[in-house]
């Protein structure tokens, strides 16, 4: 059996470390806020190399104070793509915004900016727009130099869905130097749900910014709207990030370079093993990213039948993600139809997830691959 994702392998590496942190706060009874918060606040700044980072208690968490703290709310648009996980227009839609869409690259599924460009410039679409909000998915940046510019022309704020892209580097024309996700925008977004490149053994996330006001206005935000104790500047929420999980993710922070270079190699090899093979698309990555393969997305008409071969052969896969928001019904009352996105879609209809973590070895990346071909040879 080769799973999709090996948690528990990762975590018997790190055990004794993860048990410390849990002993350290039953020992110090210090689990809401606190210097670990803090520390790992403060780490998490500088491996993204942004002024500030506020931990809450999720990546919708992240987004929707992030977006609150620029206010966002009733009357306002916000541009994403519709082949993202639902938190990223969630957290719109709770600010009291409207999500709006636009299509996709199909080379890499992130926001197109020339859909964005033309967006914009027909009829009054631009009128109530206040942002855009691209999702660097699977662990790929946007074609952020583009977005931003686009986004300037309009007056209007970028934010980042940076909840699947921890420490993936995009290479800045404008500013001739490499940055990394989380610093590119006005402000991101992390998650830090367990199956993430950095997990915590439970619910997590963090904003990060270079934007004093906008750090303050967070932290204010996801603890009820306190200024200091029972001060409230503001009406708020209970989004913290307690401090158990902080301190795991600091033990797995320092882990996180190492891990992300293991799945750049697994990555790299899984290209090479099927990049030749008719009827296959492997991810493309353009020069001017370093994605951090969160996922490791193929594409293939038989996509179903491929799903179903492997998991006979004992391999784990999945979709991410195979409705577009735009035709969910959660969203039917937008009054979107098949259609409007057309990219978006033909890629939800053929995408599939293979195994992708950093303990995933040579000889499982051989046995996936030799066992996609021995399907697609018997097509």
């Amino acid at each position: 059996m080769i799973p999709f994702l090996d948690l528990p392998t990762q975590h018997r590496a790190l055990e004794d470390e993860l048990v410390a942190v849990f002993r350290e706060a039953l020992e110090n009874a210090a689990f809401i806020g606190g210097a670990s918060v803090e520390g790992f606040e403060a780490a998490f700044a500088d491996f993204c190399r942004a002024d500030y980072c506020v931990g809450v208690n999720s990546g919708t968490d992240a987004l929707r104070f992030a977006l609150l703290a620029a206010g966002i709310g009733p009357g306002h648009k916000v541009i994403t793509v519709p082949n993202t996980f639902i938190a990223t227009t969630e957290a719109i839609s709770q600010t009291g915004a409207t999500p709006v869409f636009v299509d996709i690259d199909e080379k890499t599924y992130n926001m197109d900016p020339g859909k964005l460009s033309d967006y914009l410039q027909a009829g009054d679409n631009a009128k109530q727009v206040k942002a855009v909000l691209p999702v660097h998915l699977y662990g790929q940046p946007a074609d952020m130099d583009a977005i931003s510019e686009i986004a300037s022309k309009f007056g209007l704020m970028v934010f980042e869905d940076a909840c699947q892209a921890h420490g993936a580097q995009y290479f800045s024309k404008v500013d001739n130097a490499w940055k990394t996700a989380g610093t590119i925008g006005s402000a991101a977004a992390f998650s830090f749900y367990p199956g993430k490149n950095l997990g915590a053994c439970g619910e997590g996330g963090a904003v990060t910014t270079n934007d004093e006001k906008m750090a303050k206005t967070c932290r204010m935000l996801r603890d009820h709207g306190q200024a200091k104790k029972y001060h409230h500047d503001l009406e708020g929420y209970n989004g913290r990030l307690d401090a158990i999980q902080a301190g795991i993710l600091r033990v797995k922070l320092g882990h996180l370079a190492d891990w992300t270079e293991k799945r750049r190699q697994n990555a790299q090899t899984y290209t090479h093993r099927l990049n030749a093979i008719d009827g296959l698309i492997t991810p493309h990555e353009p020069d001017w990213v370093k994605a951090v393969y969160h996922l490791y997305v193929i594409r293939i008409k038989a996509r179903d039948q491929l799903q179903a071969y492997l998991s006979d052969k004992g391999i784990a896969t999945a979709l991410h993600y195979p409705v577009p928001l735009h035709l969910q019904k959660a969203y039917a009352g937008m009054g979107y139809k098949p259609g409007d996105f057309p990219v978006a879609e033909k890629v939800a209809e053929e995408i599939l997830s293979l195994p992708m973590f950093p303990e995933l070895t040579e000889e499982q990346i051989d046995t996936v691959c030799e066992e996609i071909k021995s399907f697609i040879a018997s097509q």
